[in-house]
């Protein structure tokens, strides 16, 4: 799954900063929202900072467990 969604973001991504589009947001959701999400989501953003994008990520269901 992460191998297809890179390759996918991959394709995408060029033809997307042609057009001047400044941000795009992925979504992963898994069930509870902490392990796999979480780790996919990580792998694609370290991913794609390493080939020089700016890469923000957020985690939405841990922020919300936040004391």
């Amino acid at each position: 799954f992460i191998y297809q969604t890179r390759s996918y973001l991959e394709l995408w991504l060029p033809m997307l900063e042609t057009n001047n589009r400044s941000y795009l947001t992925v979504a992963i959701g898994c069930t509870g929202g902490k392990h796999r999400s979480v780790y996919i989501a990580e792998q694609l953003a370290d991913y794609f900072r390493s080939r020089g994008k700016n890469v923000q990520s957020r985690h939405r269901t841990l922020e919300k467990r936040k004391p």
